[in-house]
């Protein structure tokens, strides 16, 4: 019996949100609303710049997002990320085992720790800087195979595909432990960017998917169509399941053969910022539980709702009674 529900393969990275005045900003010479990878100099730099203002730090990155839904939800879950042995990778592990996530890979002795920084102006404007740092070393070796064989699924990020050679070692490494201890493996996409760049490693990694998570756009570019309906069409002739989520419209399954739509719940939304990571997240835990496919993607649109309804990629308040008041 696998202990675990969901092992995570990730970039491990700390949100940091930081409240500026209209003139702090403009003197920093950022375009209001960007989202821009710096270099690991440049954004310790702009750390020591808002550190005065004591920023609001959160454990973070993608299908990290979705293990701390799985978690928060009484799920067990782990992330497989690459953190630096710094003030932002121990906090990182310290939330994460404060949470119940495991975190097998050690702190490593060089390096820093990925930091996006989230500037908060009066305007309710975000920018962001993000800088990878250590994320891009991970590496095969940093894959625990007993862990893996102790989960349930095996969740890929397609950022990871863009860090390196090492990164997307650790994939493959992933993948054929998956494959050698009957641990079903996820796939999300993260970007369209990362089909269109990386495409060949994705598909390589996606032969060897049982689910794949995207959205509209990221459905669009690995399909070959501008239609939602058509790509999840074409896509479940290569994949035994098909999730793609599309903002207001909910979500599409093509599952066993099923065809599958699933609303999403009104709401003004206030930050889009982790609704999909909320959703994979809320669905993997859902149908680990035994719920049909559509019972879990409609808990996981409302919890995909009560996230975009707040400021952050994180739910906050009791995620467990959320889930309850579903009918």
């Amino acid at each position: 019996m696998k202990s675990l529900d969901v092992f995570g393969v990730c970039n491990g990275i700390v949100d940091i949100f930081s409240d500026i005045t209209e003139s702090d900003f403009s003197g920093l010479g950022f375009e209001k609303g960007t989202m821009r990878l710096v270099e690991p100099a440049d954004q310790q730099a702009l750390l020591r710049r808002v550190g005065a203002t004591t920023p609001v730090m959160r454990s973070g990155g993608s299908v990290a997002n979705s293990m701390i839904t799985v978690a928060q939800l009484g799920g067990k879950s782990a992330v497989c990320c690459h953190l630096a042995d710094d003030e932002y990778g121990r906090f990182y592990r310290d939330e994460c085992l404060s949470l119940g996530i495991k975190v097998p890979v050690p702190l490593a002795q060089q390096g820093a720790t990925g930091t996006c920084v989230v500037l908060l102006t009066p305007d309710a404007e975000r920018t962001m800087r993000t800088s990878l740092g250590a994320c891009t070393a991970l590496a095969p070796e940093h894959i625990d195979p007993a862990v893996i064989a102790d989960s349930k699924w095996l969740f890929v990020e397609g950022y990871v595909f863009s860090n390196s050679d090492a990164g997307r070692g650790a994939i493959q490494e992933s993948l054929r432990v998956a494959k050698e201890s009957d641990t079903k493996v996820a796939v999300t996409c993260s970007d369209a960017w990362i089909v269109h760049g990386f495409g060949d490693h994705l598909n390589e990694a996606l032969k060897h998917a049982h689910l794949i998570f995207a959205n509209e756009e990221e459905s669009s570019a690995l399909s070959g169509t501008s239609d939602i309906m058509s790509a999840g069409r074409k896509l479940k002739e290569r994949f035994p399941h098909v999730v793609l989520t599309a903002g207001s419209r909910g979500a599409f399954m093509w599952w066993e053969g099923e065809e599958l739509h699933v609303p999403a719940f009104p709401c003004e939304p206030r930050d889009l910022t982790g609704a999909g990571d909320t959703f994979a997240g809320a669905f993997l835990y859902g149908i680990t539980r035994g719920l049909k496919p559509q019972d879990a993607a409609h808990r996981a649109c409302f919890l995909a709702k009560h996230v975009i309804a707040q400021v952050g990629a994180r739910l906050t308040g009791d995620v467990q009674n959320l889930w309850a008041l579903v009918g």
